[in-house]
């Protein structure tokens, strides 16, 4: 086998598109999935508006025997794998069952399933607990649900860095497939709009409370004052290059590049460490700052978080160096699924030639961004640059590139 890691199929979950084709579409349009929370009343929290993955229907999507077994999260998890299999032409019946793994990241879990768990307890006593509870809210159950599903025992695992997980989850699928294995099912999905789901995202205090969709979540904006959450992300099917190619798939790019670090304690006077994970990630990758075609921000819509990763980009890659965009403005910042969904739009950024915009901000001049504004831009894209920061101080980069 060789090196070279390739993504053969994209599965998306989105708060602006249901599947590739509607996501992209609505991206490249500037369709924006924000608004007031529909999945219980927001009206007694601060923060009201969520990105909420509209129309899924999971019993017409999935067997019904894993409807009382599983949270929404997994749900959208196992479809969302259904749909990347089937777009790389992958049937996971007819492969080695022990060649194929699942890694994909998790910021909460089943965190709407334990809460009706709970509820039941509370109300109702333990003999109405269900059985399911013991893993249908844990980290990994996305991750067991996919490989047993598809019969996959090759190896697997779940990666816990918050926004930065689904960048470390496919690092680490990237170094399965190095060490022999064939095939990893990877990337992330989030979802946890509910009660108390969302009393944990507001212990931040890094949510934005506007009432207004189009102007909540403005990152490198100076009335930046927090972001929006929203459920969804995306899976991708991650294949050896050589095995990819001899079974004639369509390739999506290559997964080059990967540089990951953690923040220095506050006052330490040490600096962040995102541009250290951005020069890991391109050296990793072996490509110059000047090759890059476009950077996806991590966006946190935080001033001071916004001007460390403005100050990063800006070192690495010069005063408006890089074309830079966060298509997260659409879809709120989907936590461990937002850096997956990233990479998707990375990779169809690179098909179709097109750099999907930023919406909805009005970008202060102190940051000197090059940023993609209301509109997408026209661009030859080879090579891409995906960031993510988790709460804690995770900071993940991943480089991907057209297919050579």
């Amino acid at each position: 086998m060789t090196s070279s890691v390739v993504v053969t199929g994209l599965g998306v979950a989105s708060p602006n598109g249901l599947g590739i084709q509607d996501y992209w579409a609505a991206t490249v349009g500037g369709k924006s999935g924000i608004g007031r929370i529909t999945r219980f009343d927001p009206s007694s929290y601060p923060a009201k508006l969520a990105g909420e993955v509209p129309g899924f229907v999971a019993e017409d999507l999935l067997p019904s025997r894993l409807l009382p077994q599983t949270d929404r999260v997994t749900r959208l998890a196992l479809v969302a794998a259904d749909w990347a299999l089937a777009d790389a032409g992958i049937t996971p019946a007819e492969l080695p069952e022990f060649d194929m793994g699942v890694v994909t990241a998790s910021a909460a879990g089943g965190f709407e399933f334990g809460q009706g768990e709970l509820q039941a307890l509370w109300s109702k006593g333990s003999q109405y607990v269900s059985a399911y509870q013991s893993f249908a809210w844990f980290y990994a159950v996305n991750s067991g649900q996919i490989s047993i599903r598809n019969g996959m025992k090759g190896p697997s695992g779940v990666v816990v860095s918050d926004q930065a997980g689904g960048l470390d989850a496919v690092a680490q699928a990237r170094r399965q497939i190095r060490k022999g294995t064939s095939l990893i099912v990877s990337g992330a999905i989030d979802a946890s709009v509910c009660p108390w789901g969302w009393v944990a995202q507001l212990a931040s205090d890094r949510l934005s409370t506007s009432e207004e969709p189009t102007r909540a979540y403005l990152p490198f904006d100076r009335e930046a004052a927090g972001y929006v959450p929203g459920e969804g992300g995306a899976i991708l099917i991650m294949e050896d290059a050589e095995a990819a190619r001899a079974r004639g798939a369509r390739i999506y790019g290559e997964v080059s590049g990967y540089g990951s670090t953690i923040d220095p304690k506050a006052g330490s006077g040490r600096p962040p460490g995102l541009r250290k994970a951005i020069e890991l990630a391109l050296a990793g990758a072996g490509v110059a700052p000047g090759d890059v075609d476009v950077v996806f921000a991590d966006a946190a819509a935080d001033p001071e978080l916004d001007r460390q990763e403005a100050e990063a980009l800006n070192a690495v890659f010069g005063t408006r160096g890089v074309a830079v965009t966060a298509p997260k403005t659409m879809t709120g910042r989907l936590y461990s699924g937002a850096a997956p969904l990233d990479l998707a739009a990375a990779f169809l950024a690179i098909k179709d030639g097109i750099i999907p915009p930023t919406v909805h901000i009005d970008p202060a001049a102190e940051y000197d961004l090059d940023l993609v504004l209301g509109e997408p831009r026209t661009a030859e894209v080879r090579t891409a640059l995906v960031l993510a920061r988790g709460y804690g101080g995770f900071n993940s980069a991943v480089v991907v590139r057209a297919a050579a």
